[in-house]
């Protein structure tokens, strides 16, 4: 049975969970709002710095209705070394405890593997809950070493729905990131001791009257580097409830990867289109 608290002053969401769960753990508290289990008047919430007003109630150790099953995955490349998927919205890389078995690793080794002879894999990468497209799978820890040895080298193309339009049709977005995993688990912009470096270049495909269709290309590969630095140019994603405001679907898909092949010694592109959903967006 989930825990219910009433605010009786302003907070942020995390802050007033920190004080709330007496005895809790930093760490417990965070996997529990990245667990899709903490619920603000009734709606389900994992954004760190939602703002709380007196009386709101707030619910910890919420279950969500059950959603079918995914049993399969979209397999778009395979051979003896790497393996690619096109990623469904809405469902992680890898688990966490409270995903159990609802994760495009378990899947997709349970979809490989036959009896007995299991089928090992290491995510090169990771892609973002809501984002859908290409995910990449080595068969083993040498190998994934061997694409990371040239990962930057590679080529990272997104599908990015934005709000609103931009100054600018196309340009480079070269600000550093830092990730603020005490208080917010938020991406923050610009210069600090902590930041790293990122660069996301952009051009625009498509305009509608609210939004537009853009093509994202990222030479870094920093945790939620376009949705922060898309943001921080005034133009969020559609749907970042964590950076922008919240929605349907995401409006993030990696659409193109070309990585070179540690094993056969050359380059390897992958190009998955956007879902119908994605799209519907604009």
């Amino acid at each position: 049975m989930a825990e219910k608290f009433k605010v009786k002053q302003n907070d942020k969401l995390l802050n007033f969970l920190f004080s709330s769960l007496v005895g809790w753990s930093k760490k417990r508290i965070k996997d529990r709002l990245k667990g899709v289990s903490v619920a603000v008047n009734g709606e389900i919430t994992t954004k760190y710095d939602l703002a709380l007003n007196v009386d709101d109630i707030v619910e910890v150790g919420v279950v969500q209705k059950s959603k079918p099953s995914i049993k399969t995955l979209n397999i778009i490349y395979q051979d003896k070394d790497l393996i690619a998927i096109n990623k469904p919205a809405g469902l992680l890389s890898v688990g966490s405890a409270s995903e159990n078995k609802q994760h495009a690793l378990y899947i997709l080794r349970e979809q490989l593997s036959r009896g007995k002879s299991r089928v090992n894999l290491i995510p090169v990468h990771r892609l973002d809950r809501d984002t859908s497209g290409i995910l990449l799978f080595a068969t083993s820890k040498d190998i994934r070493e061997k694409v990371m040895d040239n990962w930057d080298k590679a080529t990272k193309i997104y599908l990015a729905i934005v709000e609103g339009s931009l100054k600018a049709p196309k340009g480079t977005i070269n600000q550093p990131l830092r990730l603020d995993d005490d208080k917010e688990y938020k991406v923050h912009v610009g210069e600090h001791k902590e930041a790293k470096k990122a660069i996301t270049h952009y051009k625009t495909i498509k305009n509608s009257r609210t939004k537009t269709l853009l093509e994202v290309k990222i030479e870094t590969g920093r945790q939620h580097q376009i949705r922060a630095h898309l943001s921080w140019l005034g133009n969020a994603i559609v749907g970042d409830e964590r950076y922008g405001k919240k929605g349907n679907r995401l409006g993030l898909h990696a659409t193109r990867l070309n990585i070179y092949h540690p094993v056969k010694k050359e380059y390897l592109s992958l190009e998955v289109e956007a879902p119908k959903d994605f799209y519907e967006l604009i």
